[in-house]
């Protein structure tokens, strides 16, 4: 996870004011989908998934005025996951669902120091997330078939020949309204990511 792009910084300086309503919105929007999924993947049904995704929100917001953010500490998806994964370990505690652990310090020190396929998948859930968020974003702007030669080619894998017979464009058309779409998706998602 050390080369996956951060979390904008000043997204999170603007967190630590509370009135500050566009940020916390923007925060809710990109990563509650990704606490929700997380728990549900986890076995909690829906309502459970949701007073989860609830107490991390309020955790976030009530320690975000005291985090000294430092990339060179870690992430802060990292420290989220940190976060979410406490905070499903003890709503399943509560639940007996958990079998407890020996608490063997040289255990605890071996599981910490080895990139879990937990925290894999959550990065994993974080880009699909983002990519889903950036995408619902700039929709609008593209006309049907630039939208569906983009789609049907860069989502979908279909060939640019098949693309060009099936929406009745060249197959240079096919791949300019790609290209377009894509640039217009990388400056969305890097409205969310340190350059």
């Amino acid at each position: 996870m050390a080369d996956s792009p951060l979390t904008r910084a000043s997204l999170l300086v603007r967190l630590r004011d509370a009135r500050d309503g566009a940020a916390w919105s923007q925060f809710v929007t990109l990563y509650a989908p990704l606490i929700y999924g997380h728990a549900r993947k986890h076995g909690l049904q829906d309502a459970d998934a949701a007073d989860l995704t609830q107490d991390v929100l309020r955790a976030v917001a009530g320690a975000i005025p005291r985090l000294a953010y430092d990339p060179g500490r870690g992430s802060f998806r990292g420290w989220l996951f940190t976060i979410v994964r406490n905070k499903l370990r003890n709503h399943l505690q509560k639940k007996g669902k958990q079998t407890p652990g020996s608490g063997d310090t040289d255990a605890i020190r071996l599981l910490e120091q080895q990139a879990a396929p937990e925290e894999e998948q959550w990065e994993a859930d974080y880009q699909r997330q983002i990519f889903a968020w950036a995408v619902e974003r700039i929709r609008p702007d593209f006309q049907e078939k630039t939208w569906q030669a983009f789609w049907r080619t860069a989502v979908e894998g279909h060939s640019g020949k098949d693309v060009a017979a099936k929406l009745g464009m060249t197959v240079a058309a096919i791949y300019l309204a790609k290209g377009r779409v894509l640039v217009r998706l990388k400056e969305e998602i890097e409205q969310v990511r340190d350059e």
